[in-house]
């Protein structure tokens, strides 16, 4: 049997005509929630650097951007280049949804290489404090995709499929963000603290990015088998190889090689 769920509007709310979406508050609460756990973390003694108030500041600056930034570009150019490049003004239009969570990765890494050397600190030191804040963003990114009715999954004849009243689709279809929410959010962070507080790999600079990039690679070539290919891309073998898993397959490797150099390194 089914779950038939009633659509949660986009629009959270509005301010004097202004409306206010899940999406966006869905990022503002990652990057507060990340904020003030990074902090935490960063504050403790055995962090191995030291940053002031001014200096995380700066550096959340610098990771918004990326995330922005690198999220939106990496969809125009991995998801949909070629109606991007029919229409240039629709990149800016971001309230439309298309976010890559594989470019964001990209912008966060290279904004957070710059500021690293503006303020002076490891920039592997931060990404692996960045390594353990991380999922939280994921897990609300993909529930504002589920709100949105973004990503949805594949058909399902199972007691987990989703049905939205009044959208004119009536097959059951995989909650697949809500996957990708418990897996890449939840199981994710949890990982993530638990290697962080119960093992030697921050003394590694560089070994927690890495496994973080191997785990979510990882969980999401798994939760692709539920979420439905991108209509303009389908999939990219007979096999069934979607771009989702594509560019989580080089992202295990690319972590990999981290971890690898992290751990050998003295």
């Amino acid at each position: 049997m089914s779950i038939i769920v009633n659509p949660i509007s986009p629009v959270a709310f509005s301010i004097i005509g202004l409306d206010i979406r899940w999406y966006a508050l869905a990022y503002i609460a990652a990057f507060v929630c990340g904020y003030f756990l990074f902090r935490h973390l960063a504050a403790r003694p055995n962090s191995g650097i030291e940053i002031t108030k001014k200096q995380l500041d700066d550096l959340l600056t610098a990771v918004i951007l990326g995330v922005i930034l690198g999220g939106r570009l990496g969809y125009v150019l991995f998801y949909n280049l070629s109606f991007f490049l029919a229409h240039p003004l629709e990149i800016f239009a971001v309230w439309h949804g298309g976010m890559s969570f594989h470019g964001g990765l990209i912008g966060v890494i290279i904004a957070t290489f710059i500021a690293a050397r503006k303020i002076k600190i490891n920039a592997w030191r931060l990404l692996d404090l960045m390594a353990v804040v991380a999922p939280i963003g994921l897990f609300f990114g993909r529930i504002a995709n589920f709100i949105n009715m973004e990503v949805m999954g594949r058909p399902t004849s199972g007691p987990l499929g989703v049905i939205f009243a009044g959208t004119g689709d009536i097959v059951p279809r995989h909650p697949s963000p809500l996957y990708e929410a418990a897996t890449e959010g939840v199981a994710l962070f949890i990982l993530m603290v638990c290697l962080y507080r119960f093992t030697g790999l921050r003394r590694h600079p560089g070994a927690l990015g890495g496994i973080l990039g191997m785990a979510y690679a990882v969980f999401r070539i798994f939760c692709e088998q539920f979420r439905a290919p991108d209509v303009q891309i389908g999939f990219l073998t007979s096999w069934g190889l979607t771009m989702g898993q594509l560019l989580s397959g080089a992202m295990f490797i690319a972590g990999a090689v981290i971890f690898t150099f992290a751990i050998r390194k003295k």
